[in-house]
């Protein structure tokens, strides 16, 4: 496996370069009908562009070697080598480059506020109790949060362009992972109460206290993220024990089937509630199904590895961890062979290849975004 040092590697200038195509070509793609709605994102690492790095918590990546083909390098505070699926979405619907910046990022102008914003925290959850364990901001710490984006609208454009803004939004959810990794590794104590089946229960009832808090301020336009195949993750493949160093690490297939289980009651929750909610648009992004074509036929994909992550020994680490672990071992210079970028996340071009499975469905979507 090809490693390099703490030295800037030139792949950050060509990665950076390739986005700036990408960026080109997604400029010439028809954007939404009409003024592009705002797009207000939830959820956790995988959309959290940096929330983080203004709360007390261990879960950050601010810090090398994320970000390393960002833009002139810079770490960001995403848990990956550049841009989240939410950045490469965005300027999709868009029409024109657009980063999806954190909430609580201090340099927040109005603008970006408009163009869109994420409220996302890494480590966070459905079950609060995933969100306390990290230190990260719960859902409703979120929405709080929400609240207080809100009325900063408010006081720059007034009240109903505020409420405009807000009614015709595109919501985000990008969240589960934590919840089913550790209810599986019995990180959460909510295991010793609860059964999984009476788990799942448990996060959809959580999900749903979501939903309608935003249903409440007249939200209508949804895009709910299932969840990924967690057993697959190089983290999980590790934590069960077996084949940890092995050329043929294998997958904790149970806690995919878990995964697979959860997102069946999901996308029967959001059935029923778009079958329920005249003029709302409900759909659902599923990543399960494209993660596991990706990790299971990895050539076809154009992939080399897929059971461990660019970043140090790509097994486990994934934070501090993982600039500890890279500080040794260094990171992998063919970044784009590898679907995962440290322990959980995947690389940048993982997230663009989630982003070309999911497009149909964002088509579809943005052709019936609710007005």
């Amino acid at each position: 496996m090809a490693r390099v040092s703490l030295a800037y590697s030139n792949t950050s200038v060509v990665l950076s370069l390739v986005f700036l195509v990408f960026i080109h070509g997604v400029h010439g793609q028809s954007p939404i009908d009409g003024p592009t709605p705002t797009i207000i994102v939830f959820g956790d690492s995988t959309a959290d562009p940096g929330n983080n790095n203004y709360i007390n918590t261990w879960d950050k990546s601010n810090i090398w070697p994320y970000g390393v083909d960002f833009p002139f390098g810079v770490a960001t505070g995403r848990f990956t080598n550049a841009f989240l699926m939410t950045d490469i979405a965005a300027t999709y619907l868009r029409g024109v480059f657009t980063i999806i910046k954190a909430f609580l990022d201090p340099s927040l102008s109005l603008e970006d506020m408009k163009q869109g914003v994420s409220f996302a925290s890494a480590g966070s959850g459905y079950d609060p109790d995933a969100a306390q364990a990290d230190g990260a901001l719960s859902l409703p710490q979120q929405l709080d949060n929400f609240s207080k984006y809100q009325a900063q609208l408010e006081a720059s454009i007034g009240a109903n362009e505020t409420q405009k803004l807000v009614k015709n939004a595109i919501y985000v959810l990008s969240i589960s992972t934590n919840d089913i990794f550790d209810y599986w590794f019995g990180l959460t104590k909510r295991k010793q109460s609860l059964n999984v089946p009476n788990y799942q229960k448990f996060m959809i009832s959580q999900f749903q206290n979501f939903m309608q808090a935003l249903l409440d301020q007249e939200a209508k336009n949804f895009f709910v993220i299932g969840a990924p195949p967690v057993g697959h993750l190089p983290e999980s493949i590790t934590f069960q024990g077996k084949n940890v160093n092995s050329t043929s690490r294998q997958p904790v297939e149970a806690l995919t089937t878990a995964s697979d289980d959860f997102n069946t009651m999901l996308k029967k929750e959001l059935q029923i509630m778009q079958t329920s909610l005249v003029n709302h648009t409900i759909f659902y992004g599923d990543i399960y199904g494209a993660i596991l074509d990706i990790v299971t036929n990895p050539a076809k994909h154009g992939y080399k590895v897929v059971d461990k992550g660019c970043c140090g020994t790509g097994l486990q680490e994934y934070g501090l961890l993982c600039t500890l672990s890279a500080l040794r071992y260094g990171i992998c210079s063919n970044r784009s062979e590898y679907f995962f970028w440290d322990g959980v996340h995947p690389t940048q071009r993982g997230y663009q290849s989630l982003f070309d499975a999911l497009k149909p469905t964002i088509d579809a979507f943005r052709k019936n975004l609710t007005r």
